[in-house]
């Protein structure tokens, strides 16, 4: 089955934001005030490397009156402007640094009709208690450069609904005058280009703090239509006003459960009729009916458009078949052909999701999935290790350009596709990376210079760093999210990995991770749980890990034959990431994050005993890293805490003076008549966290990424590479793998 991208990207229960909203500041530039720093001492170049898209593209959008622009957003990973001579993505939020993570998450796009340099964002990941406020983004220069305003409000990217929309509109009758819908807060109102908002009073629907809200905002001619993700299927999801002051709901419109919540709407301006789909829940998951409706805005009148309704079997009905339940999602109209419209079906597991077209108005409609062709061979891993790649899933959004009928792109949960002829498809994907990365190892020797570990499309080996893998994702077994990634350290052919999969949990590589075969055996717990691994610096010994995705921990287990059998290791802190010495076999360690204790073993992981105590404790995201090459010495990311060394094994640390905060830490090359290996970390020296290298193991660092290249949260994993000096990679959460060398 195709891996979907839930691990990273888990629907959290919604909570009651702000109740009131107030003007907030303006800010300039691309980050705050308090986030600049001094430039970075020698210049960094800094590229993504390519594996090409990976997540949920939320949202795409053509602009209507400018041939060959286009924006897109997705759920984590910041937004792009389409950039038609490159035929590449852009990336537009890349400034959003780490006090700013939840912004990463795009909730809506809009653009100006009539003045084609505006763009606007509304940004916020969560809307959880725990999650900052959002914020509007506005441009003048196509996002070349924005204005801030914070909002007092929460918004949800990356939480159910995050594909309707869109939720953000440019009034047609008054360019200065934008709505924007939230979940919890109402519809709110700007007259001055999104620098200020304020709550549409006279909007009826009543928020629900737990609720969807306005799902999406349009215009049909004059009139703006807003759906309201919150009705039972009795009460009216769908309101308009025609004077951008008295809302009131659409009258005759659809009612039951097929038609609950209004995911999407286009407007065909010639026939005037607006096009809006509908599902029993916002998606992109639970969806199990759903129809299509248009309104013929002049006399009022609906007609059911549904090209297929929910609910039948994959046989026919005559029994033996699973039911084919499923929502819809994206509609797009042709802006050059009047009648012309394309829907998307959401959450179509059995008979798999399409797209379905019609020319006639709903009368007809063909499904484009019937005849595709698809050429993934610019990105592999979208096969997903079986013959040929799915047509999607998580359709949401579907664009059609307003200057070629047959240039139709749809999102999915890994990439957005594209057709010039509604019959040969391919990722339009270049420039959009929106990885979660989890593991990342720079081999000391062979051909890559890199093996990432990812979350949902498993573990990915980079011949180069310009094009996506080969190999796509790495098979026997497939996984979705990796959850571990080692290489022995004397051994570099033999790399080990662990994560969800559905045929197997771990697997090993003896030719530096080109090709994989999964363990003999595995763990019971290892199908609920799997956790990080660890290979000894021979490859004789594994240690695994276990740990389920709500957090509970579950007993180490350990193999001397390359996985055929395993034995708990009870003296191993439960959960704990195992780390092996990279010079000494049967040396291994592990972090108690509990009690703030350094354990190790001297017998090959059999068994642990205790070291240094009085560590810092209480964060499970706390890291023990071992130098290369060396036995015994550590280093210790403790978040605000600091950073901490032991050369002695474990049996003391120093805590390291030159940095106040460590988030993780890595180490690469060293440079040219320098004793130790080049120390990389995302920590702060300063008053801003950033990443950081230093020459002189870590007496001094020097800032090397800038204010145009922060990414929002790196907190996860950095490594420098072993073969270049000053090149060092890092992971994103969404923004894939950047990779940073001296320019």
């Amino acid at each position: 089955m195709s891996p979907s991208p839930l691990s990273r990207r888990t629907v959290l229960a919604g909570t009651a934001a702000a109740a009131a909203l107030t003007a907030a500041p303006v800010l300039q530039g691309p980050a705050h005030a308090a986030e600049q720093a001094r430039p970075p001492a020698g210049p960094y170049r800094w590229r993504t490397a390519v594996i090409g898209g990976t997540g949920f593209v939320t949202g795409v959008l053509f602009h209507p009156t400018v041939k060959g622009l286009a924006y897109a957003r997705t759920d984590i990973g910041g937004a792009y402007r389409w950039d038609d001579r490159t035929a590449r993505w852009t990336p537009l939020t890349d400034h959003l640094g780490w006090d700013d993570w939840n912004l990463l998450g795009v909730e809506a796009v809009a653009v100006d009709p009539t003045h084609p340099d505006r763009v606007y964002l509304a940004l916020g990941t969560y809307a959880q208690s725990w999650a900052g406020n959002g914020a509007v983004l506005r441009s003048e220069d196509r996002g070349a450069t924005w204005a801030r305003t914070d909002l007092t409000v929460k918004l949800g990217a990356n939480e159910d609904g995050r594909g309707t929309g869109e939720r953000l509109l440019v009034d047609p009758r008054d360019s200065d005058t934008l709505w924007l819908g939230t979940r919890h807060d109402g519809l709110l109102k700007s007259t001055d280009r999104g620098a200020t908002w304020k709550t549409a009073d006279t909007f009826p629907a009543a928020p629900n703090p737990a609720g969807q809200g306005v799902t999406l905002l349009v215009a049909a001619g004059r009139t703006l239509y807003a759906g309201w993700g919150d009705s039972d299927g009795t009460r009216p999801a769908l309101f308009r006003t025609a004077d951008g002051t008295t809302w009131q709901p659409v009258p005759g419109q659809p009612a039951g459960t097929a038609a609950k919540v209004p995911v999407r709407a286009a407007y065909d301006r010639h026939t005037r009729e607006l096009y809006v789909t509908y599902a029993d829940a916002p998606g992109p998951n639970g969806q199990s009916d759903g129809s299509v409706h248009k309104l013929a805005t002049v006399t009022g009148k609906w007609t059911e458009v549904t090209p297929v309704k929910p609910g039948g079997t994959t046989d026919g009905g005559g029994g033996g078949g699973s039911t084919d339940s499923f929502g819809y999602g994206g509609v797009a109209v042709d802006a050059r052909r009047p009648g012309a419209v394309v829907v998307s079906t959401n959450n179509r597991w059995t008979a798999v999701d399409t797209l379905y077209r019609t020319t006639d108005g709903g009368r007809t409609w063909t499904s484009l999935k019937d005849s595709a062709v698809f050429d993934v061979s610019e990105t592999p891993y979208l096969t997903w290790g079986e013959d040929r790649p799915k047509f999607g899933w998580w359709i949401q959004t579907v664009a059609v350009d307003p200057y070629d009928s047959k240039h139709v792109v749809y999102g999915t949960g890994a990439t957005l596709y594209g057709t010039r002829d509604l019959r040969h498809w391919a990722p339009r994907i270049r420039g959009l990376e929106e990885t979660a990365v989890r593991q990342l190892i720079s081999p000391p020797t062979g051909e890559a210079h890199l093996i990432s570990g990812l979350g949902d499309i498993g573990v990915m080996y980079h011949e180069r760093l310009t094009s996506s893998p080969s190999r796509g994702m790495a098979t026997h077994p497939v996984f979705g999210s990796a959850t571990g990634l080692a290489q022995a350290a004397r051994r570099p052919s033999y790399v080990v990995r662990a994560g969800w999969g559905d045929h197997g949990n771990g697997a090993l590589s003896r030719d530096g991770g080109r090709t994989w075969a999964p363990f003999a055996a595995q763990p019971a717990i290892a199908k609920d749980a799997p956790g990080p691994i660890a290979v000894g610096a021979d490859g004789g010994v594994l240690l695994w890990s276990f740990v389920h995705w709500d957090g509970t921990r579950h007993p180490a287990h350990r193999s001397a034959d390359d996985g055929a059998t395993w034995t708990e290791v009870p003296s191993f802190p439960k959960g704990a990431a195992p780390v092996a010495d990279p010079a000494d076999p049967a040396v291994f360690y592990a972090y108690d994050t509990d009690t703030g204790t350094l354990l190790a073993s001297t017998d090959g992981g059999a068994t642990f005993a205790a070291r240094a105590t009085g560590l810092p404790a209480g964060d499970t995201q706390f890291k023990i890293v071992a130098a290369p090459g060396r036995s015994g010495d550590l280093w210790l990311s403790a978040k605000w805490n600091g950073l901490y060394r032991s050369t002695d094994g474990g049996a003391s640390f120093t805590k390291v003076d030159s940095c106040w905060a460590s988030y993780t830490l890595g180490f690469g090359k060293a440079a040219d008549g320098a004793d130790y290996p080049a120390v990389y970390q995302v920590g702060s020296t300063e008053t801003i966290t950033a990443v950081y290298r230093s020459d002189d193991g870590a007496k001094t660092w020097v800032r090397i990424n800038d204010d145009r290249h922060q990414w929002g949260w790196t907190g996860e994993v950095i490594t420098g590479d072993p073969r270049i000096h000053g090149r060092v990679y890092l992971a994103t959460n969404g923004r894939g793998i950047q990779y940073g060398e001296p320019a």
